[in-house]
């Protein structure tokens, strides 16, 4: 008996009929009603079946084949290629919007790089022959993707585990958001949830309960400046001032990624410059506990802006083991999905503690995770190139920090920590 195919496939096959159709018609404008009615049909048949066949043989619907992916990205361009049309842009300036905009989305620098100097190449050279926007914004896409693919082989993401128990993947934080907004009452609603007792900024408690929990052979907690452990164990007794750092080729990109996801989220919202810096940060730590615990299960740090509580991050902060060493996850709740970074600890020279996402196992790293609504199951994603470093020390009798990230090896956002305690 032949397996029928499921709602979530069905659905998605749907979605990708009226993506198709609008492609379809976006192509076959000023080529009379009948070329329209036809260009729909086609375009929507022809997704449709792209779709299934990319998501055939999957046991999760949430990532569909490389090529399917593709098609998908060309025929959302081709109604945005045909709108530039109608508003006067010509083929080269098409090209070069389609080409910077799919190089933006690729995050590393090297893509973004490539997807303006593609897309006004491909303008230039194919001007003459007067390709309509859509077309040309198609062309470009797709094109761009292909490119990318063949000079940037390691892959950025890639797929760790389908539909598995949350267990299985014990560097994932599978704490997510059943709100398009996450914000900074995210913890009540968790504690709802879950069904144990929240306190909101919970007094003298620590993003860690014991230093001790991360020993291995790669970290000595009794080597550790006793301020740097009192600020780990007891967080909650200090306040911290940010100072960030962004490299100059990253602001436009993140001043667009803060505008138009970050505040929306309620979630990873650094501030873009000391101005905005300068607002002050209020940090506090929320717990739940479970019914029939008496420590907290879940501890938040929540950080956000004093004037107006607009939250900076909200993490849930664990501690796990493996194979004799301890480890740091700090999971970013995203709606129906968490975004994880997996930290090894390590010793200083000067007494503080180093956590890095570059260490000598396999646990390390960042992790996208998509959590199933209907149960537990855990759909991860592994976010190659990306890396961070946070290092907490004393100078001069004063707790410092700097947390450093990466991408491919490029450095773009540095923020210097001035931890001073309360009162």
């Amino acid at each position: 008996m032949s397996e029928h195919p499921g709602p979530d496939r069905i659905a998605s096959a749907g979605s990708a009929a009226v993506l198709g159709a609008l492609a379809g018609l976006s192509l076959a404008a000023g080529r009379g009603r009948r070329a329209g009615v036809l260009g729909a049909l086609g375009g929507g048949l022809v997704l449709a079946a792209t779709d299934a066949a990319g998501r055939a043989g999957r046991t999760s619907p949430q990532l569909p084949a490389w090529w399917s992916r593709v098609a998908a990205s060309g025929a959302i361009a081709a109604p945005l290629g045909w709108l530039a049309g109608r508003l006067g842009a010509g083929p080269i300036l098409t090209a070069g919007a389609a080409g910077t905009v799919a190089g933006g989305m690729g995050l590393r620098p090297q893509k973004v790089a490539l997807g303006p100097v593609l897309g006004f190449a491909l303008g230039t050279g194919l001007a003459r022959r007067r390709l309509p926007g859509a077309a040309m914004a198609a062309l470009t896409v797709v094109s761009y993707r292909t490119l990318a693919a063949a000079l940037f082989r390691d892959a950025q993401v890639s797929l760790l585990a389908e539909r598995v128990e949350a267990g299985d993947l014990p560097f994932v934080v599978p704490r997510v958001a059943h709100t398009s907004y996450v914000g900074t009452g995210y913890f009540a609603a968790l504690a709802q949830e879950l069904g144990g007792a929240h306190v909101a900024d919970a007094p003298d408690v620590g993003i860690i309960a014991d230093l001790d929990d991360l020993s291995g052979p790669a970290f000595d907690p009794s080597a550790v400046d006793p301020q740097v452990r009192e600020f780990y164990q007891h967080t909650a007794r200090f306040n911290l001032d940010i100072t960030p750092r962004w490299r100059t080729w990253v602001r436009p990109g993140y001043l667009l990624y803060q505008t138009l996801l970050a505040r929306p989220l309620g979630q990873a919202n650094v501030p873009m410059n000391q101005r905005q810096a300068l607002r002050g940060v209020r940090g506090r730590i929320d717990t739940i506990t479970l019914p029939g615990e008496t420590s907290p299960s879940v501890r938040g740090w929540i950080r956000s802006f004093a004037d107006t509580d607009d939250p900076i991050y909200v993490g849930v902060y664990t501690t796990y083991r493996h194979a004799g060493q301890g480890y740091v996850s700090v999971g970013f709740p995203l709606p129906q999905a968490s975004f994880t970074a997996t930290l090894q600890p390590g010793n200083r020279p000067d007494g503080g503690l180093r956590l890095t996402s570059h260490g000598d196992t396999d646990q390390t790293g960042h992790y996208l995770a998509y959590v199933d609504p209907d149960g537990e199951d855990v759909t991860a994603l592994a976010v190659h190139g990306f890396a961070e470093e946070l290092d907490v020390f004393v100078v001069d009798g004063e707790i410092r920090a700097e947390h450093s990230f990466a991408v491919f090896g490029l450095p773009f956002l540095v923020l210097d920590y001035r931890i001073t305690r309360k009162g």
